[in-house]
């Protein structure tokens, strides 16, 4: 089979134009397969620290949620330049793009910079919050600080996707993406276990095969759009932060963080709550978390597709078509999901079992599975609704639905449930907030309130094209 046939570029196909459905696969597709890759790295992460040991399984499970805190802190940014980016894409205004990109990118670096230093400064601290066994605690805080150390690049590297994808373009990202994760599948086990020239730092190895393949990629997505030659371009000059534009950024940003930043205390006080619990039951809540993140990326994925589509078609003035794009989509993704949630109740076992080969942590791992899968497919649909307002603009909608679901809803059942119910507490809560999600986006969205997006304005300020970029 010809690859064209499958992933088709920007140019093959016109997302504000035609048909809603095929164009919406041929953007998810590549996203999917980006995410795969994304997820990959912490498969591999995962699967190689499980060989190690236990107590390093366990310390990665504290640690993850700690690593989608800080990413979250600043991924605002890159929500808000995927959404400029494809406003002014669908309104043809391709200056004003290239522009939002390169203020993103510049505010973006500053942005990492100072929060990796917050976090290697105050991350062994935090982790020590969460209740992991002393045993435990120096492995994740190992492991954290170089994460910390590295946040620029694992950022940047963020931002290079978000702008791709909003200007159209999913297959750049994809291909980058690939040679980054194969590049920390190969070095892991070299650096987690001391093999051939390779000293032995366990857990700290793996933190730095992320880091090093991270920052390759993200000097690859640099050049890429500094050339022009794919997607939308940067310009140097335009890097240098604007206050006045950064402004604008903050207003569609700041409610994007919010969200992840939401997500992510959430997931570690939920992390807290399951921390009270043995080593087992942490290894395989981590464990557990890891199967959503790859059971979940068909929903990431199309939502981030729905995302662009809403912001194009926003941007070229015809909100119904970003409406249907969205109604589409949650359709799909719960049918899919669906479908994926009852083979995963059925195979629960042997899932949990690639990762580990602990009884104790194999049986708790495969309820949790079980306790989970019935809601797969309502991730789907509030994942595809979420997208919608983020295209238009409303951020803060989907910062209100995703905060919502995990603090108001999974929290709260989560704690008290686990008091009388033990860990299963912990897992009837992931069932039911996933539903509630589900509802309240589907209502919310039904409301059409999205519909009032705030005019774009002009993106360049006193600026005139110079020949020398070019």
């Amino acid at each position: 089979m010809n690859l064209g046939d499958v992933f088709k570029s920007r140019e093959e196909f016109d997302l504000t134009e035609g048909d809603v459905g095929l164009p919406l696969f041929y953007l998810s597709l590549p996203i999917v397969v980006t995410n795969l890759l994304q997820t990959a790295y912490n498969l591999a992460d995962t699967f190689w620290i499980g060989q190690y040991s236990t107590e390093a399984l366990a310390a990665i499970s504290f640690a993850f949620p700690m690593v989608f805190l800080i990413i979250s802190l600043g991924m605002g940014l890159a929500v808000a330049g995927s959404i400029l980016v494809a406003q002014y894409t669908g309104a043809g205004e391709e200056r004003e793009a290239e522009y939002a990109a390169s203020q993103t990118v510049g505010f973006a670096a500053v942005v990492s910079v100072v929060v990796g230093a917050v976090a290697y400064v105050f991350v062994g601290d935090v982790l020590a919050l969460l209740g992991p066994e002393p045993d435990v605690l120096p492995l994740a805080t190992g492991y954290m600080e170089i994460i910390s150390l590295g946040i620029f690049f694992m950022f940047g590297f963020l931002v290079f996707i978000s702008l791709m994808r909003g200007y159209g373009d999913t297959i750049t990202p994809m291909l980058v993406m690939l040679g980054s994760v194969a590049l920390n599948v190969v070095l892991d086990p070299f650096l987690i276990f001391g093999w051939w020239v390779f000293p032995q730092w366990g857990i700290e190895g793996a933190a730095i095969a992320t880091v090093f393949s991270r920052g390759l990629a993200l000097v690859v997505g640099l050049w890429i759009m500094l050339s022009g030659r794919r997607g939308v371009r940067i310009r140097p000059r335009d890097v240098v932060p604007d206050l006045q534009y950064g402004r604008r950024l903050i207003r569609i940003g700041v409610p994007a963080s919010v969200e992840g930043t939401g997500q992510a205390v959430a997931i570690n006080l939920l992390m807290f709550i399951v921390g009270t619990f043995a080593t087992p039951v942490v290894a395989a809540f981590g464990i557990g978390v890891r199967v959503f993140s790859v059971i979940f990326l068909p929903a990431i994925a199309v939502a981030r597709g729905v995302e662009t589509m809403s912001g194009q078609n926003i941007g070229a003035g015809k909100p119904d078509r970003a409406a249907l794009t969205a109604r589409v989509a949650a359709r799909t993704t719960f049918v899919v999901l669906a479908a994926a949630g009852v083979v995963t109740w059925f195979f629960a076992d042997p899932i949990v079992a690639l990762f580990t080969d602990d009884r104790q942590v194999i049986e708790v791992g495969a309820t949790f599975l079980r306790y989970v899968a019935p809601s797969f497919g309502f991730i789907g649909i509030m994942r595809s609704y979420n997208g919608g307002f983020r295209g238009a603009g409303k951020t803060l909608t989907a910062a209100a639905i995703a905060v919502t679901m995990l603090g108001g809803v999974r929290l709260p059942i989560a704690w008290f449930a686990s008091r009388i119910m033990g860990p299963p507490g912990i897992w009837v809560s992931f069932l039911i907030s996933n539903v509630a999600g589900a509802v309240i986006a589907y209502v919310w969205f039904g409301r059409g309130t999205w519909r009032t997006a705030e005019p774009r304005g002009s993106a360049v300020t006193d600026v005139v094209d110079d020949p020398a970029d070019d």
